[in-house]
């Protein structure tokens, strides 16, 4: 499924009664509009500007043009007053999330200058360029009584980074939500059996994200590997070599295998246009799916580097956490809590399986396990820590009501010792401590699996959240 581009649609209002009243207003606020067009441009470049909404008659005709132009998300930039008549017919028929840009052209008005004006009409004309926030409330109260959710941006025009940070976020949600209404996630094996806890409703996958499941049988992957060529296998190998840490113990032979599973899956991702999967396969009593199976977890890693993020234990709700960490640029590494350090106060979290090289502390390590720990079979694992600094933990959550949450978390990767038993693993500390990020995390009921990705970006989730309408909980 190719991935529609997010457009994004803008318009403005005014009063038509305004513009005989007062000379150069309606001109004034289209030059605002502009700037306003530009800025939205230099974060995303398809926004559909439908200029200066004044009447009803307007507003109907915006309405069904930016439906036929598709936007996923409206900015309504307020830049004077105008009558929520001409408001509400756009965004009614539009049907998308919007949001107020209550903006100022200027920190103030120059009061003195101002007053110093002799024509009570002109000094009127000048006031109306500065009443962007006259109409908000009018405009809440209409999109409140007639059902329509939206998130205001108060602020300036120019020099108002707080404000223009916020309009980028809202884009960069937008933009993500619409990665994963398109997206494509595969679901491999069958679920971890007894891991009551990540066991989902894949309908309300859909209903929340959107997007296309595809059920994948194990054999398939199995098929490809017989087709790889000892050329691909080669070529494969010397690109594990390139870019992991390859131990001394990891042996040819098992860099082999686990060549021709790489090799495969990337067939099998191309096939089905995946953009993430989730995977788990028992494996005993069939030879090819066992030896698939266990010789999986290089490939999965190169996949998640590369905008393929994949889930181990068939957790479908971490394959979307750690899709929307990717999509947002932050990585997105599949983890869960291995131990805790009260000397230190930190929690150590990791996981066998994949992980994420483009938010690794240098190159991943390549070592040879003799067993997977609760899982059949022996192979190469991978063996890092996410960058030191801050990060975010984002978990899909399941409620009791079925209806799925987000969950998230921000803290610090921090340096110091780690378990080197082959696994993704890293140290991380919280603002409220250890112990209470442990009881106030877990009291939402998370699955025990959940996606980190560096930087603190929990603002950007929680507008992702708002337009997708799921609740977003913070923990800290």
């Amino acid at each position: 499924m190719q991935t529609s581009a997010l457009r994004i649609g803008l318009f403005g209002i005014g009063l038509e009664a305004y513009w005989e009243q007062f000379t150069g207003l309606k001109e004034r606020l289209e030059g605002y509009l502009a700037v306003v067009n530009n800025k939205l441009a230099a974060v995303h470049p398809d926004i559909i500007n439908l200029g200066l909404i004044d009447t009803p008659e307007k507003a109907f005709a915006a309405g069904h043009a930016f439906r036929r132009e598709d936007v996923d998300l409206i900015f309504l930039y307020v830049s004077t007053y105008a009558l929520s008549s001409s408001v509400l017919p756009v965004v009614q028929r539009a049907k998308v999330p919007v949001i107020i840009l209550n903006l100022a052209p200027e920190a103030a008005i120059d009061y003195a200058a101002f007053n110093k004006m002799n024509d009570r009409t002109q000094m009127t004309g000048e006031w109306l360029a500065f009443c962007s926030a006259c109409p908000v409330p009018e405009i809440a109260n209409v999109f409140n009584r007639a059902g329509i959710k939206f998130h205001q941006i108060t602020g300036m025009l120019h020099h108002d980074d707080e404000c223009w940070t916020e309009v980028t976020e809202w884009v960069e949600a937008a933009r993500v939500a619409n990665i994963m209404f398109h997206n494509r996630l595969g679901c491999m094996g069958h679920y971890y059996s007894g891991m009551l806890d990540i066991y989902s409703d894949l309908t309300q996958q859909y209903a929340h994200f959107g997007g296309h499941i595809e059920i994948i049988e194990v054999d398939e992957l199995s098929m490809l590997r017989r087709e790889v060529s000892d050329a691909a296998i080669n070529a494969r190998v010397a690109h594990f070599k390139e870019i992991f840490e390859v131990q001394p113990d990891a042996t040819e032979e098992e860099l082999q295998r686990a060549a021709r599973t790489s090799v495969a899956l990337d067939r099998l991702v191309q096939k089905y246009q995946l953009g993430s999967m989730a995977y788990y396969y028992k494996g005993t009593g069939n030879f090819d799916n066992e030896d698939t199976i266990s010789s999986i977890i290089l490939g999965n890693s190169l996949l998640t580097a590369n905008g393929v993020p994949v889930a181990g234990e068939y957790e479908i709700k971490n394959a979307q956490a750690m899709k929307i960490m990717d999509s947002f640029g932050v990585g997105g590494s599949f983890t869960e809590y291995y131990a805790m350090d009260y000397n230190d106060d930190v929690v150590l979290m990791g996981h066998d399986g994949p992980g994420h090289m483009a938010i690794a502390e240098g190159k991943i390590k390549v070592r040879p396990l003799a067993v997977y720990h609760g899982k059949v079979g022996r192979g190469l694992s991978v063996e890092m820590s996410v960058k030191n600094g801050p990060v975010t933990l984002l978990s899909v959550v399941q409620k009791a009501d079925g209806k799925l949450m987000l969950l998230v978390a921000e803290g610090e990767s921090v340096p110091g010792t780690i378990l080197e038993i082959g696994n993704t693993n890293s140290r991380y500390k919280f603002s409220i401590g250890a112990r209470q990020f442990m009881n106030n995390w877990n009291i939402h009921g998370p699955a025990h699996h959940c996606a980190v990705g560096i930087g603190h970006i929990s603002s950007k989730i929680q507008k992702l959240g708002a337009l997708l309408n799921m609740e977003v909980i913070k923990v800290c």
